[in-house]
């Protein structure tokens, strides 16, 4: 594997671990509503267990209220079922076919919950972006070992493959700032 390969690689595989994070990042609720929150929750659907999203339609009523349309009436009471006993400590409301969620306000306490759990995520796409930073590491010395390519061009690749990370650690500390500060927003 040339040097170019191997950077090229390493520079995928660590915006793909940015991506990951951006995923993460949207799951965690902020103040306001938003339909992603709900993406995670399953429903039972003819025996098996499907996204909400694939059997109805999500709108935002307002900014603190997400609208569930559900394709098939009879998904009404299993769509509300599975929104309340979710993770999310949501309480769901039906009025004929579209159940409405209402976000309750965030607690100051839970604001900071959120923050130290926006951290940790945070921390852990560090970490994956240092273990890809490693393993490119040990491809170039490998390849230095089965004389492939220089010591010199192995140092120069070391020294490019941290700047990718410090970039790509850098871009981390931004979105979770940034993540950070919507939380706080009242």
């Amino acid at each position: 594997m040339s040097v170019a390969d191997i950077k090229k690689s390493v520079d995928q595989k660590m915006q793909r671990s940015i991506e990951a994070f951006k995923a993460d990042l949207a799951k965690i609720r902020t103040g306001r509503a938003h339909t992603g929150l709900l993406d995670h929750i399953q429903v039972d659907y003819y025996g098996s267990n499907v996204p909400i999203s694939q059997v109805a339609n999500m709108t935002l009523v307002d900014a603190r209220t997400i609208g569930v349309q559900p394709w098939e009436k009879k998904m009404v009471a299993v769509i509300e079922k599975a929104i309340r006993e979710s993770d999310l400590g949501l309480n769901p409301a039906t009025q004929g076919d579209l159940i409405r969620v209402p976000m309750p306000a965030l607690t100051e306490e839970r604001r900071r919950e959120l923050t130290k759990v926006v951290k940790s995520e945070g921390e852990t796409a560090k970490v994956a972006v240092r273990n890809l930073r490693r393993d490119a590491n040990d491809q170039l010395k490998k390849s230095v070992k089965d004389k492939e390519i220089s010591e010199d061009d192995e140092r120069r690749a070391s020294e490019e493959v941290q700047k990718l990370t410090d970039k790509f650690v850098a871009e981390i500390d931004k979105l979770v700032q940034t993540k950070e500060s919507e939380i706080m927003t009242v």
